[in-house]
């Protein structure tokens, strides 16, 4: 077989050598024999004649420029065939003594048509052109950042479970008859192929790229290399594989394939066709747009404040890891179907949207309004509006009610388990709970209790409410009271209430105004006598300093006396001690009557004898001694009274002063006549005649001075009486 290959590529050769020097001799210059020229060559012997004859070395020149001009031509003729550095050789066998199976198209064993070997650059020798029909093709040129895309016209036949061939190594293709022994398959290849230049036999490969994806009807983006940005996330739908099993909307995880780059690996690892749990991060990838298409979703953003309960619908298992007190759902670990116990912290996290959904739970304090005069910017309050009550009175009013709850990082994923959704949470549970206890409320208060005890019906829904969502595992912060509106006619009683309490708290105003205003007159005006009041108080301080030496004096005087008193009592004593209680007593009585101090005889005597003369004789007596003792002169006797001894007379002893005391004695009653008032004496010495009967008395058991306690005043008096009734001339 080698033999026949070098003959055939020998003889075209030796050919073109024998048929190259046959040219030169035919072109040799005339012999001598043929130097009688024709007539014609006589036409130029002039020119001849002049010297333009050629030299003899131009002619073998001339044979070899010939034989290179046309040896390319001769040589194809002969059987050369070459071929340039940017070009490939598809070979053509007309005839062979091998026929190719009808189910080939591609001849690898010498059969006849297209042959899965390529000529590459340079000279080949012994394809006849009758044999031989040899069609030169560009490379291919992949331009930077693209692929290219290939379809085979002949091999083993795709399965019926795919829809695209296996891949084959094949050198990128290039080597046609590795592909189709090694079990390559025919039609829309898994494989691609890379930026660079390629000698592939396009009889056996349709090589697509953007050049020519338009006449292909692709379009040429579909060539580009693909592209994520950072921050978003390649969702696979992948176009062949087995089916996804039963259930499942999505294939599973198959390691090892390069994000799809790796197409018969994925293939090779049990890979579904579809959709794919498993998502491209941010990047440049050589994807085959026959196998997998990517859709780019922005990553999943947990804004700051919330966090995101995952909610998987594809997974390995459903174990429940709640926990037994949690019986209102389930959760589970992350990677499982259902809710994931774990949830999703501030961040931007990369999650295949379309099997799995992300619930925000905001971590900070929710206020929801119920009211449609405004929501919040989270949105969770569209839904709300102001509760529509009726109270105990009959009357019909709207309340605004503000409830703030709070759900933590921890209880997020229960709460999405067991509501599904914060709307959920506000809508089946918060807005029941709120209404329905101001509802119930209204009916036990009147509309006046929500007006003016506002406050005590707020603290009691905000602890209502919080012991309702505690089992939803919720935090309920605090309820506040908003707007009431009252019907129009209560709300002017309250108005004219409210008026009247504001002018009583004028009125008060101005009282105390008033008052001020008072006072400060009052200030003004001890302002202004404060000279006054200074001289004043200082009197008062100097009236009190005289009152106080006032008593110090008379506090000495007493004490003087007091001594003086216990002096003389100490000289009584002794000269008692000496002379003898009765000797001294007797002393001190003559002492007395000799300083004149006693009397016992009366001024003036009176005497009833002859008539009624007496008392005019009486009266010229008292006045006569009156002149007397202006003048200086003493009366000549006193009138002797003669009185009866009283019948019993009361002596004390007086131990410490032996001074006896003198009582007055009553003026004797008048019996009516004129001459009577004379009986009215004005001084009738009765303690003088007490002493002296008290001396004279020999019953004094201690003979001292006593002092008469009771003088006998009716004996007395009844001496008198008998003095004036009697008529006798012995009277006096």
């Amino acid at each position: 077989m080698t033999k026949s290959r070098w003959l055939r590529k020998l003889l075209p050769l030796t050919v073109s050598f024998a048929t190259a020097i046959a040219a030169a001799g035919a072109f040799a210059p005339p012999t001598s024999a043929q130097s009688n020229p024709p007539p014609q060559a006589q036409e130029v012997q002039p020119a001849q004649a002049e010297g333009l004859s050629i030299p003899i070395w131009i002619y073998p020149v001339g044979a070899i420029f010939l034989i290179f001009i046309f040896i390319p031509k001769i040589g194809w003729t002969l059987g050369l065939i070459a071929i340039g550095e940017r070009e490939v050789g598809i070979v053509v066998k007309k005839f062979s003594r091998k026929n190719l199976p009808s189910s080939r198209l591609i001849a690898l064993d010498g059969e006849g048509g297209l042959q899965a070997d390529t000529l590459p650059p340079g000279w080949h020798f012994g394809y006849f052109p009758w044999q031989y029909s040899i069609r030169k093709e560009p490379v291919v040129v992949v331009p930077q950042d693209e692929i290219g895309l290939i379809i085979a016209n002949d091999g083993a036949t795709i399965p019926p479970d795919r829809i695209l061939g296996k891949v084959v190594d094949c050198d990128n293709f290039q080597n046609a008859r590795k592909f189709l022994t090694d079990g390559g398959e025919k039609g829309r290849q898994l494989a691609i192929i890379t930026t660079g230049t390629y000698r592939i036999n396009t009889a056996v490969f349709e090589v697509i790229t953007s050049a020519n994806a338009t006449a292909k009807g692709m379009q040429p983006s579909e060539f580009q290399l693909y592209k994520l940005a950072p921050d978003r996330v390649g969702i696979a739908n992948v176009l062949d594989g087995i089916p996804i099993d039963e259930g499942e909307i999505a294939g599973p995880i198959i390691p090892g394939h390069d994000n799809f780059q790796k197409a018969q690996s994925f293939i090779k690892g049990g890979g579904r066709r579809g959709l794919q749990e498993q998502v491209i991060l941010s990047g440049s990838w050589n994807l085959n747009p026959w196998f997998v298409q990517v859709e780019q979703v922005k990553m999943t953003e947990v804004p700051i404040g919330y966090v995101g309960v995952v909610i998987s619908y594809v997974g390995k298992s459903h174990q429940d890891v709640s926990g037994a007190a949690f019986t209102h759902g389930n959760l589970v670990n992350k990677g499982d179907k259902g809710v994931w116990v774990e949830p999703l912290y501030p961040g931007k996290h990369p999650i295949n949207t379309k099997v799995m959904k992300v619930e925000l739970v905001p971590t900070t304090d929710v206020v929801l309004n119920f009211t449609s005069r405004f929501s919040g910017e989270h949105g969770y309050d569209s839904n709300l509006s102001a509760l529509k009550l009726l109270s105990f009175d009959g009357f019909t009013f709207e309340l605004e009610v503000f409830q703030i709850i709070h759900v933590g990082t921890l209880d997020a994923p229960r709460v999405i388990s067991r509501q599904g959704s914060m709307q959920n949470l506000i809508d089946q549970v918060l807005r029941p709970i709120v209404g329905n206890y101001f509802r119930n409320s209204s009916q036990e208060y009147t509309i006046l209790d929500f007006l003016i005890a506002r406050s005590e019906r707020q603290a009691e829904a905000a602890e209502h409410v919080r012991q309702a969502l505690r089992a939803y595992d919720v935090q309920a912060v605090d309820t506040l009271i908003g707007l009431i509106s009252p019907p129009g006619e209560l709300m002017q009683t309250l108005t004219d209430r409210k008026i009247a309490q504001e002018q009583e708290k004028t009125y008060e105003v101005q009282r105390i105004s008033e008052s001020q205003r008072q006072e400060l007159v009052r200030a003004t005006a001890i302002a202004n006598i404060q000279n006054q009041v200074v001289a004043a108080e200082q009197g008062v301080k100097i009236a009190q300093l005289s009152a106080t030496a006032a008593i110090e004096h008379a506090s000495g005087e007493a004490e003087g006396i007091r001594l003086m008193g216990q002096a003389k009592a100490d000289a009584y004593q002794v000269g008692v001690n000496a002379l003898g209680t009765q000797s001294y007593t007797l002393l001190q009585l003559m002492q007395a009557v000799s300083d004149g101090s006693v009397r016992v005889v009366p001024d003036v005597t009176v005497n009833g004898n002859g008539g009624s003369g007496g008392l005019l004789d009486g009266l010229m007596a008292m006045l006569l001694r009156n002149e007397t003792s202006k003048n200086g002169e003493n009366g000549a006797h006193s009138p002797v009274i003669n009185v009866k001894k009283s019948k019993s007379i009361v002596v004390e002893t007086v131990a410490e002063s032996p001074v006896a005391n003198v009582h007055s004695v009553k003026s004797p009653k008048s019996s009516g006549s004129p001459t009577d008032s004379l009986a009215k004496s004005e001084v009738v010495a009765k303690t003088d005649i007490a002493v002296i009967i008290a001396e004279l008395s020999p019953e004094s058991p201690t003979h001292s001075v006593a002092k008469s306690e009771d003088v006998a005043e009716d004996d007395i008096d009844s001496a008198f009486g008998e003095l004036f009734d009697s008529n006798t001339p012995d009277s006096f």
